[in-house]
């Protein structure tokens, strides 16, 4: 009779494992507000302050580009790979066969 007792509260427990995370998705809502609306003074003041932020933010200088130390050794424009020119320097120097070296015939 035991084991079919530990049994049983092993399958409840397997359950509520496999249902935990749905029950965390359901969303907690409270209807009843716990507190009232805001006042105007309170609206007020909370657009004074919302008003002073995106001033704030107009007054941030623009960021100056990023340094790159190393961009009067490199070309501007973007070479392939040194091991990409090295294979097609070789698959063009050998005409008529492959890469492999076997013709390809």
């Amino acid at each position: 009779m035991r084991r079919r007792d530990f049994g049983s509260a092993v399958l409840v427990a397997a359950i509520m494992l496999v249902a935990s995370p749905a029950f965390a998705q359901i969303p907690k809502l409270n209807l009843l507000q716990d507190k009232p609306g805001k006042t105007q003074e309170e609206k007020d003041v909370e657009s004074a302050q919302d008003k002073a932020y995106r001033d704030s933010l107009k007054k941030i200088p623009d960021q100056k580009a990023p340094a790159d130390p190393w961009g009067n050794v490199r070309s501007d424009a973007p070479s392939s790979s040194p091991a990409k020119s090295a294979s097609s320097a070789k698959s063009k120097s050998k005409t008529g066969t492959s890469a492999s070296g076997t013709s390809p015939n």
